[in-house]
């Protein structure tokens, strides 16, 4: 998030299942809201915006700017010889990890590779991007409040930052992270979809008596939409994320609820031994090498509660990074999943991580979290605040 968003937290709106699927959407407009824009050829008077000179300038390369990869770039090196990865990089963009219209971002197309003669048209239809400039738009003055019962009326346009193109790999503009299966899905088996089930329907009917009944992204545990892996994924805004090296350790530091993977790297002849299963950290049991310039992690046994989350992981499951740095503002990301127990294959994907300009802000997730104390009130005075038509939606 940028420096002049403040790096609020906003945690505490019960944003978990949003963030999953239909992201948040303060300024919907229209009938069913009760409250509608404001004729844009009236004359307004009083006070007006404040920009600086600098407020519209990207701190990331746009992906319309980047060409296909030159094969003889040499990165920088630190100075024990190894490609130099360090630095904020951002995952932001509208590419999701999954094909097909979700959310605000999906895209309505069947194939990986979006056609250079239809990008401009798919990014201009992208839900987000219509949102965003929604969001500039006055409301209508004279309207009273929203009278639908949104539960995602807490956001505007100025607190999320998705990204506003689709990611490019090596040139290629792409419709997903997956690729493969060719069909851009997730290949969950029987058990896998049952995970996905219990996970879902465990926020439906939850009893709220007490903190540990809530989402883990809620209780700032870590991240809400999977930003920090693994696999790597974006969401709707914190997409950055700042990388520290030294000989022994690799750093990952998650903006997004300031999550931090640390990776163990083995030596040339010198293999690290696994943990024991009893021991599973956050973010699993992690251990890299370097494989040429490409450096490779891979990933076990992780948290039970995190093994269970939008993407699960079982005890006989592992995660495969791969980041290569292919120019000055880009990092190649590649990840493969294998797990028989939730997949009914290992699937694969790839997205560019782009250099940032900016630095990454801490995200004090509970600074002003009001909604866990709420929620658990309502409930012991007998409030419905499960997921509902009334409900609070986390």
């Amino acid at each position: 998030m940028s420096a002049y968003k403040l790096g609020v937290s906003i945690a505490a709106l019960g944003l978990a299942a949003s963030i999953m699927s239909a992201p948040a959407c303060a300024q919907a407009l229209g009938p069913q809201s009760g409250v509608n824009f404001a004729d844009p050829n009236e004359a307004v008077s009083g006070p007006k915006p404040i920009e600086g000179a600098t407020s519209f300038i990207s701190p990331l390369p746009f992906f319309r700017d980047l060409t296909a990869w030159d094969p003889n770039y040499k990165p920088p090196r630190t100075p024990d010889g190894h490609p130099d990865l360090q630095g904020v990089w951002s995952s932001a963009s509208l590419t999701t990890m999954t094909r097909g219209v979700q959310g605000r971002a999906g895209v309505n197309i069947d194939t990986l590779v979006i056609p250079d003669s239809r990008i401009a048209e798919i990014t201009n239809k992208a839900g987000y991007n219509k949102y965003l400039d929604d969001a500039k738009k006055r409301t209508d003055p004279k309207a009273g409040v929203f009278t639908d019962k949104n539960v995602d009326r807490g956001y505007n346009g100025f607190w999320i930052d998705p990204g506003s193109e689709y990611t490019k790999v090596n040139g290629e503009w792409r419709s997903s992270y997956i690729t493969d299966p060719a069909n851009g899905q997730i290949p969950y088996s029987k058990d896998g979809r049952e995970n996905v089930r219990f996970r879902v329907n465990r926020q439906a009917q939850m009893s709220n008596t007490g903190p540990e009944a809530r989402g883990y992204g809620e209780r700032c545990l870590i991240s809400f939409g999977n930003q920090g892996g693994p696999p790597l994924s974006s969401a709707m805004y914190n997409n950055n994320i700042q990388i520290v090296q030294t000989p022994d350790n690799v750093m990952l530091d998650i903006e997004m609820n300031h999550d931090a993977r640390i990776v163990s790297l083995e030596k040339p002849g010198h293999k690290i031994a696994a943990r024991p299963d009893a021991i599973k950290p956050w973010f699993g049991d992690e251990v890299g090498r370097w494989d040429g310039d490409t450096l490779v992690v891979e990933t076990r046994n992780l948290h039970p509660l995190q093994a269970r989350g939008r993407i699960p992981l079982s005890d006989q499951g592992k995660v495969i990074e791969r980041f290569r740095r292919v120019s000055p503002v880009e990092i190649f990301y590649q990840f493969e999943v294998d797990d028989p127990v939730n997949y009914s294959q290992v699937w694969k994907g790839e997205m560019t991580l782009r250099k940032s300009k900016e630095q990454v802000y801490e995200y004090a997730c509970h600074e002003g979290n009001y909604a866990m104390p709420g929620i658990l009130r309502g409930m012991n005075a007998g409030r419905d605040t499960a997921l509902g038509s009334e409900g609070e939606g986390g």
